[in-house]
C-alpha cells in the first residue's frame, strides 16, 4: 500500500462519506498519512490538497470496542470545544463499520509541535520551556474547571468510588502480566491502598495528561476566548490537547499526579522511556504543584500519594510490554530495555509515598 493509503484508511470511503455528510468540505481526491508516536488509537492526517483533517481510528484487527470507544472520544472533544480547554473541532463521528473497518471520527488539523523529550525542547530555551510547561499546568486548571453538566458531560463516568476502582484495576493488570519477581511492587499497591485519600469534586479527568499529548505553537489572535490568561500574540501556547482515549469523569488529581510523575527525572541516560524533565527551564514538581494549587483553589496536601500511583500504573504498563516483549509479541526496536525501567518505577513510586 502507497504512503498516500496507509492500511486501515480507505480514502476513497472517506471522500464519499465527507461528501454525503458534509456537503462542500471536501474539494478534490485525498492524501492521507500515518502520524507517527501514538500508542493505541491509529491518527492519521488527511488532506484535499487545500484543508487538512484528522481521522481517530482503533488499531486495525482490534475487536474490543469498548477500549477503543470512538464514540467516547469524540463525546467529549465535540463537548468540551465551546468551552476555554483547546481541543480540535469535531467533523463528524461514523459508526458504520462498512467504511472504514471500525467507528472512526474525524476533527479538523491543528498546527502545532509535539515534545516528546527533553532534547526535543531544548532548542526552546530556558524561558520557552519554563512558560510552555507552566502552560501545560494553566490549561490542566481549565479543564478541571469545566462544569461536566453544563457541557453535556453529566454521565460521562462514575466519580464514586473511582480511586479504589482504578487501584484494583491496574492491581487486575499487574497480575495479567506477572512472570518474575518485581520487588516492591505488591509493597507500593498495598501501600496505596492503605492510604487512599479522599477525592475532592469530580471533574472531567483526561486520564493520561503530559507535554507530548498536546501540541504546541505560537498564539494568534482571537484564539481561545475566555481563557484566563491570555498570552500575547506571538508567545507559544498550547493549541490543542489531544488523545482523549482514558478520559472520564473522576479524581481530577490523578492527572495532576501523573504530570508531576512526568516532570521527575528517572536518573537514566539513554532510557527507551524518557520524561522532559531534564530539559533546561523545566519548573520543578514543587513549582507546578504550586501553580495548579493556586489557580485552582484545590487542596493539594495528598499530592504525593496521587504521584506514587502514577508510578505504580507506569510500572504496571511497561511490565505488560515487557511480558509481550518476552513472548515475542513486540514489533520494534527498544523493547529489549523496557523491563529494566520497571523496578525503576517501582522504586520512585515507593520512595514518593514515604516522603510524602
Amino acid at each position: 500500500m502507497s504512503p498516500d493509503h496507509p492500511p486501515g484508511l480507505d480514502l476513497d470511503r472517506l471522500r464519499g462519506l465527507l461528501e454525503r455528510e458534509r456537503p462542500g468540505l471536501v474539494n478534490g481526491p485525498l492524501t492521507g498519512r500515518l502520524i507517527e508516536g501514538g500508542r493505541s488509537n491509529l491518527t492519521y492526517a488527511v488532506s484535499d490538497g487545500a484543508s487538512k483533517w484528522v481521522v481517530r481510528r482503533p488499531p486495525l484487527g482490534h475487536v474490543l470496542a469498548t477500549a477503543h470507544d470512538m464514540k467516547r472520544e469524540h463525546r467529549v472533544i465535540s463537548a468540551l470545544h465551546p468551552t476555554p480547554v483547546p481541543v480540535p473541532r469535531t467533523v463528524l463521528l461514523c459508526e458504520d463499520e462498512e467504511v472504514l473497518g471500525a467507528p472512526f471520527y474525524v476533527m479538523d488539523f491543528v498546527e502545532g509541535t509535539p515534545y516528546r523529550t527533553a532534547g526535543q525542547l531544548a532548542p526552546l530555551g530556558a524561558e520557552r520551556t519554563r512558560d510552555a510547561v507552566l502552560n501545560l499546568i494553566d490549561t490542566l486548571v481549565e479543564l478541571h474547571a469545566v462544569d461536566p453538566g453544563e457541557v453535556g458531560l453529566a454521565g460521562f463516568g462514575r466519580p464514586e468510588g473511582f480511586l479504589d476502582r482504578q487501584l484494583r484495576r491496574w492491581g487486575k493488570q499487574l497480575d495479567a502480566s506477572r512472570n518474575r519477581e518485581l520487588a516492591g511492587i505488591d509493597e507500593l499497591h498495598a501501600a496505596l491502598g492503605r492510604e487512599l485519600p479522599v477525592s475532592p469534586a469530580p471533574a472531567v479527568v483526561h486520564g493520561d495528561y503530559r507535554l507530548d499529548n498536546v501540541l504546541i505553537g505560537p498564539a494568534s489572535e482571537a484564539e481561545a476566548p475566555g481563557r484566563r490568561t491570555e498570552p500575547e500574540k506571538g508567545a507559544d501556547r498550547i493549541k490543542a490537547v489531544l488523545d482523549w482515549e482514558m478520559s472520564t469523569l473522576g479524581d481530577p488529581l490523578t492527572d495532576l499526579g501523573l504530570l508531576v510523575m512526568y516532570s521527575m527525572p528517572l536518573g537514566m541516560p539513554d532510557s527507551p522511556v524518557s520524561t522532559t524533565a531534564e530539559a533546561p527551564g523545566h519548573p520543578t514538581p514543587a513549582e507546578l504543584i504550586e501553580r495548579y494549587a493556586a489557580r485552582s483553589g484545590r487542596d493539594v496536601s495528598a499530592v504525593s500519594w496521587y504521584t506514587a500511583f502514577a508510578w505504580f500504573k507506569l510500572a504496571v504498563i511497561l511490565e505488560g510490554i515487557h511480558y509481550r516483549y518476552t513472548l515475542g509479541q513486540t514489533v520494534g526496536r527498544g523493547f529489549d530495555r523496557i523491563g529494566d525501567l520497571v523496578p525503576v518505577f517501582i522504586r520512585h513510586g515507593l520512595t514518593t509515598l514515604q516522603e510524602g
